[in-house]
């Protein structure tokens, strides 16, 4: 299966309505490292647009539970247990994976983690969602620029 690319169509989840508002999608594992790195992040995100950015964890509930708040994570998650249907329906290969989705469709990916492609989904969902932009990891908040997932 290849990734799924700007343009595809997203895959529909129970409960989340793909098509409807913009749509910031957060795959990723409690166990990985790059994952945790990128949890804080994502509270960033929450901040900025309450409510347009959901975790696919791929872990039970109650370990997504316990590593938002380690984390810092923000953002309400839903839980992606074997054989992990959402992972495998957005063609996930690595974690943490960032997808925005707009329309019913993909508008963008980020694979690992990618400061500039947070940023660049952060500006993409604002300019969608009609609110003003915001800068959601700088070069001085103690992260690398990329670390692969």
């Amino acid at each position: 299966m290849s990734p799924l690319r700007p343009g595809d169509d997203a895959p529909p989840i129970t409960g989340l309505r793909v098509d409807d508002q913009p749509l910031g999608l957060f795959f990723y594992k409690v166990t990985c490292p790059t994952c945790q790195l990128a949890a804080p992040v994502m509270g960033a995100f929450e901040r900025a647009f309450p409510g347009a950015v959901v975790g696919i964890g791929q872990d039970p509930a109650p370990e997504l539970a316990r590593f938002t708040e380690a984390y810092d994570l923000g953002i309400g998650s839903i839980a992606d247990e074997p054989p992990y249907h959402l992972s495998d329906a957005y063609a996930i290969v690595s974690v943490p994976t960032l997808y925005l989705v707009a329309d019913g469709e993909i508008a963008d990916v980020v694979g690992a983690w990618d400061r500039s492609g947070f940023n660049r989904v952060a500006a993409s969902l604002a300019e969608r969602l009609g609110v003003e932009p915001v800068v959601v990891s700088t070069v001085d908040d103690g992260r690398p620029d990329f670390k692969p997932g």
